[in-house]
């Protein structure tokens, strides 16, 4: 027990980072938000999937269990962060909460459990093989 207790900051550091990540982009004001032009949505809704993926991949890291209780946990992780970071964003001018956001965002966590079961040498990248 103690050695889980002690792997604890190793497991839940990449959680941690992609967290600070999407709180520094929601906190950029829309007037200095890039402009992709006709691929803007595109990026922009890309960029929402691909950080809720690797947020999701990365608490299933850290909460380090199988079966559907981890899967269940990691996607309420990411549900609750993605609700905050639109909370956060009626504090930054010119940006706006958007629910269509937040299912992007749970589009990327849902993407992320199909895709760890789906591929065993994901499970072993984010140290869940063994489980």
């Amino acid at each position: 027990m103690k050695k889980q207790i002690n792997q604890l900051p190793e497991r839940w550091w990449p959680s941690l980072l992609i967290m600070g990540v999407i709180f520094l982009a929601s906190s950029t004001p829309g007037k200095e938000m890039p402009s992709f032009g006709l691929a803007d949505t595109l990026i922009k809704k890309g960029g929402h999937m691909t950080g809720y993926f690797l947020l999701t991949l990365s608490a299933l890291r850290g909460i380090h269990q199988s079966g559907k209780k981890a899967s269940a946990l990691a996607m309420a992780l990411a549900l609750l962060y993605a609700i905050s970071d639109e909370f956060h964003q009626t504090f930054i001018p010119g940006r706006h909460p958007s629910a269509f956001d937040v299912l992007i965002d749970m589009t990327g966590a849902g993407l992320a459990l199909w895709a760890e079961q789906a591929f065993p040498w994901l499970r072993k990248i984010i140290g869940r093989d063994n489980l």
